[in-house]
């Protein structure tokens, strides 16, 4: 039974696994088109999904498709970069419910884990006790163990602590059908403890020459296998730290111990599912020093790894100029070495890593014992499988021979031979990786969009597999063959071993049904592509996509899968992705959203175009905070994309309440400015208000908003007319008169006019009736935002092109994106982007001898997610610095995020993006300390939420600036 079996088949399949299973378990379109894909070039589409609860969930859901002939896919975290998680039958989610970490015993050092268990979450367990999961691949954060496991995973520490392989002690497996089978090493139980109804290991097996393995009865057959083919087993496999092709059938010989669980290990879901295994942790180095080691070339950094292991680092990365896109601090030269060290100290450490410095021969070097900068280099290579994705003029890049490893003596020259290859080929990629294991990452400008690309994608592919095994080399150093390079496993193992891999996967699996196609009889790697199914010309779209010529397929194409949105918690000061992280649900991530965009386009799963509810529904909980602009590691812009699917979905038809009540509420706060103390005093009105909040699809939990009884353009016209007193030396600055600020937080334009009058400034502000288009935007009412900007580039008329300051960010973040790429035909919006400073930001570029006064106090809040993705905050932290503001502002996403908040059926969501990092910084905080928040929506939602109320740094300025004694002597000097 496949995806093409007819829906009264997938029907009674579905039905049956419901009757079986306690778990979830979902054959609709949005959860078969999240599964679709990987992070690979791969695409499958699956019959559906099934979310077991526990071990016998999975026993009873293999056993139904066994019976319907169903194949199975267990799939953790979904970053399989060879496409070894996407398949066409039933998909098993271990993620949601089989995530518990069962025991953890420092004194042995194992831990006992479910398959869906986070790396990350399996480190920060252990680390109380000081030890850590040795292998630790980038996607940390997100990976699963079962994943590791399925895929032999290693990451950047394998040069002390080796593949997940070398740390596992014991698997329990389900197989196709249902039973269930304990496997570790040859002889004696794999595990400590007994599992009722599981097969035990025999101490041995009559009928083979003494000294031969003892395998489980459940597996007839393997002892025949293994004893049949000693000679095979014992030279058909290279010897290097980094060798994860094939299956690992050398563990199964005598003199290895016949580690069954070691051979179970990179086997890509092909023999069976892991229902709980025994881990060997590590100890963890209380402190640790990074040695960064600068190269003339990737092939010298790569010839001077192999020098530093005798130092036992930790690693040994390397990578190359063309990945790192943004100055970042790193020591002269072309390509470096990440050495990382350990020691009982820091002193110790920092003597270590200086040990290596010392001996490298490097063109330069430094050690770095900060443990921020040491996050911010790792940050950098651990980005890469996002950065990679595209070149540096912004051309695509695709993974399909990511991780190939040779011997580490021999990676320089492989280098070199590699790159003369892709010239040869006219391709461009840019490697990195795990140098001291001879194992290199690599994303090609692979055309896999036609039938020419994909041909040279096939000729190149067979020509590196030769090159790779001429180098003595393994086609896979980490992530496993998938569909990617199985096919090609031949051209290193030879035909004869290969065979045996088969014959392996048919003792496991005698139906075929555990993930068919990958490893082995694997599908031709230039079949299945994603690309295939997606349009061949671009679609009509609103938005210009200037990073992707223009094509909202190539914009959709960017999410590659590496799920850096699908973490527990923001990285650093990163927001993405506050409604994953709210719901825990792969259609509320960015990634699921994209993958759900994908198959709009494709039109097979989901099949009503821009009309999709199933689009509609996950967009839904996006609160287009634009978290993934920035954060994410391909630029994935969701907030755009959202706007572009709610143009096209609601054309022509009728809007949700709320899209015309906060979607046009610029106009809305203009017609009631005049009667702003009479809605006042009615929304104080229970009854009056409530009926307000339902006409306008306003949740029921919020408070309305109040109305400025003054608005800040009026206020300005009387504080203009009285003549300010500036001091020698002013100049004008034009001030944005932004919707929020002039109706509903005037105060802040008081303040800061205050505070650029101090700096020696005058202020001005532009014609009537502009307008940013935000609301118009967040709405999608895409037309009516393209006017409304229109409009406003008329009215600034000789104000365009000068310095534009504007205080809310979220104005601030449309006026510099949004409508460039909404009017990209018009130069005049390119000029206004350009001009568009925050407060901090102008100060600090035209104003740079103005001394703040000194407000010496502790300082929380939050960090205006649009002014994090798009503005930046660097200037507002060194302003706040020179102000004596200490302490940082959070990350993460306020959770109201303009309409969302207020929007009906967003409560929940939004109160659980403010108890992630805001709320707690509201009731940890020490007595005195200032809160801080420039957006509208996050002083909004601290107001309404955590009962404070937060200034914008406007304001504590200016209240600085009138609590400031009278300064005595000459003033000093006003800025250039």
């Amino acid at each position: 039974m496949a995806a093409h079996q007819k829906p009264t088949e997938r029907d009674a399949l579905a039905q049956a696994l419901r009757a079986a299973v306690r778990g979830e378990v979902d054959f609709g379109p949005t959860a078969r088109a999240l599964t679709t894909m990987d992070a690979s070039n791969y695409r499958r589409v699956p019959l559906g999904v099934v979310t077991p609860r526990d071990a016998d969930d999975v026993a009873a859901a293999l056993a139904v498709c066994r019976r319907y002939e169903a194949p199975v896919v267990p799939r953790g975290g979904g970053t399989s970069i060879a496409g070894q998680a996407t398949g066409t039958g039933v998909v098993l989610d271990l993620t949601r419910h089989m995530r518990r970490i069962v025991e953890l015993d420092a004194g042995s050092r194992t831990a006992v884990v479910q398959p869906g268990v986070v790396l990350d979450d399996l480190r920060a367990a252990a680390a109380p006790h000081g030890l850590t999961f040795g292998p630790d691949p980038a996607t940390h954060s997100r990976c699963t163990l079962g994943g590791m496991i399925g895929n032999n995973s290693c990451g950047a520490h394998s040069v002390a602590w080796g593949t997940t392989a070398d740390n596992v002690h014991g698997l329990t497996v389900a197989r196709y059908g249902g039973d269930t089978l304990r496997v570790g090493r040859g002889r004696g139980p794999a595990l400590p403890t007994e599992h009722p109804g599981t097969p035990a290991l025999p101490t041995e097996h009559p009928g083979l020459p003494a000294g031969l393995p003892a395998f489980p009865t459940g597996l007839p057959g393997l002892p025949e296998l293994i004893g049949a083919n000693l000679a095979l087993l014992r030279t058909g496999f290279p010897e290097l730290p980094r060798r994860i092709s094939g299956y690992a059938l050398d563990a199964l010989l005598p003199e290895r111990g016949a580690d069954l669980a070691r051979a179970f290990c990179g086997s890509e879901g092909t023999l069976g599912v892991v229902t709980e295994a025994t881990v060997r942790l590590v100890e963890a180095p209380a402190a640790r020093a990074l040695a960064v080691l600068g190269y003339a070339d990737e092939a010298a950094a790569a010839e001077a790894a192999p020098g530093l292991l005798p130092y036992r680092p930790l690693t040994v990365e390397g990578m190359a100029a063309d990945l790192v896109r943004e100055p970042a601090g790193l020591p002269r030269g072309a390509a470096w070495l990440f050495v990382e060290t350990g020691g009982a100290t820091p002193a110790e450490a920092r003597a270590h890593a200086e040990r290596v410095l010392r001996a490298a021969d490097a063109l330069d070097g430094a050690v770095v014992t900060d443990p921020a900068g040491q996050r911010t280099l790792w940050r950098i290579r651990e980005n890469a499988a996002g950065t990679a994705t595209r070149m540096p003029d912004g051309t695509e890049a695709w993974p399909g021979w990511e991780d190939c490893a040779v011997p580490p003596a021999r990676l320089g020259p492989y280098l070199r031979d590699f790159r003369a290859l892709l010239a040869a080929h006219g391709l461009r990629g840019t490697p990195y990786g795990h140098f001291g294991d001879g194992c290199i990452h690599v994303r090609i400008d692979f055309d896999l969009l036609t039938a020419e690309g994909v041909a040279r994608f096939r000729r190149f592919s067979e020509e590196l597999a030769d090159l790779v095994v001429a180098h003595g080399g393994s086609l896979s150093g980490e992530h496993g063959d998938g569909q990617a390079r199985a096919e090609l496993l031949p051209r290193m193992y030879g035909d004869e071993l290969v065979a045996l891999f088969s014959r392996f996967k048919d003792i496991w699996d005698p139906d075929g049904g555990m993930n068919p196609g990958v490893l082995a009889r694997p599908a031709r790697l230039d079949e299945n592509l994603r690309f295939e199914v997606l349009p061949k010309r671009p679609v009509e779209v609103a938005f210009g996509y200037p990073h992707d010529g223009g094509d909202f397929s190539s914009a959709v194409r960017r999410c590659v899968g590496v799920a850096a949105c699908r973490t527990a918690e923001p990285a650093g000061p990163g927001v993405m992705c506050p409604s994953f992280r709210a719901t825990g649900e792969e259609a509320h991530s960015t990634r699921g959203r994209a993958r759900l965009l994908h198959e709009m386009l494709a039109g097979e799963v989901i099949t009503d175009g821009w009309r999709s509810t199933e689009v509609r529904d996950a967009l839904d909980l996006c609160l287009s905070c634009k978290g993934c602009r920035s954060d994410c590691p391909v630029g994935v812009d969701m907030a755009t994309y959202k706007a572009e699917f709610l143009h096209h979905h609601y054309r022509g038809r009728l809007r949700p309440a709320a899209h015309y009540a906060m979607g046009r509420l610029p106009t809305w706060l203009r017609l009631a400015a005049p009667f702003a103390g009479a809605l006042n005093a009615l929304a104080r009105v229970r009854p009056t208000a409530a009926l307000v909040k339902r006409l306008a699809g306003i949740a029921p939990e919020r408070a309305l908003p109040v109305l400025a009884r003054e608005t800040f353009t009026r206020w300005f016209r009387r504080h203009r007319g009285r003549g300010a007193v500036i001091p020698p030396g002013d100049r004008a600055v034009t001030l944005w008169p932004d919707t929020f600020t002039t109706h509903l937080s005037p105060e802040v334009g008081r303040a800061a006019v205050r505070v650029l009058e101090a700096a020696g400034r005058r202020p001005l502000l532009p014609g009537r009736g502009l307008c940013c288009g935000l609301t118009y935007v967040s709405t999608g009412q895409l037309g009516k935002a393209r006017k409304v900007m229109r409009r406003t580039l008329d009215r600034m008329g000789d104000l365009l092109g000068d310095p534009l300051v504007v205080l809310e960010p979220s104005c601030a973040a449309t006026l510099r994106t949004d409508m460039p790429e909404l009017l990209p035909d018009d130069p005049r919006a390119a000029g206004l982007a350009g001009s568009v400073r925050t407060l901090a930001e102008y100060l600090e570029e035209y104003a740079p001898d103005w001394r703040p006064p000194r407000l010496n106090r502790p300082v929380a809040g939050q960090t205006h997610c649009h002014q994090h993705a798009v503005l930046g905050d660097a200037a507002d932290r060194r302003l706040r610095e020179r102000a004596g503001l200490t302490g940082e502002l959070n990350g993460g996403c306020c959770g109201l995020a303009g309409n969302f908040g207020f929007e009906r059926g967003h409560w929940e969501v939004s109160v659980a993006c403010a108890e992630e990092q805001l709320l707690p910084s509201v009731r940890s905080a020490e007595l005195g300390t200032e809160f801080l928040a420039d957006g509208f929506s996050c002083r909004t939602q601290l107001e309404q939420l955590g009962g404070v109320r937060a200034r914008h740094l406007a304001e504590v300025l200016a209240q600085g600036l009138d609590d400031e004694p009278p300064a005595t002597g000459p003033p000093g000097p006003s800025g250039a």
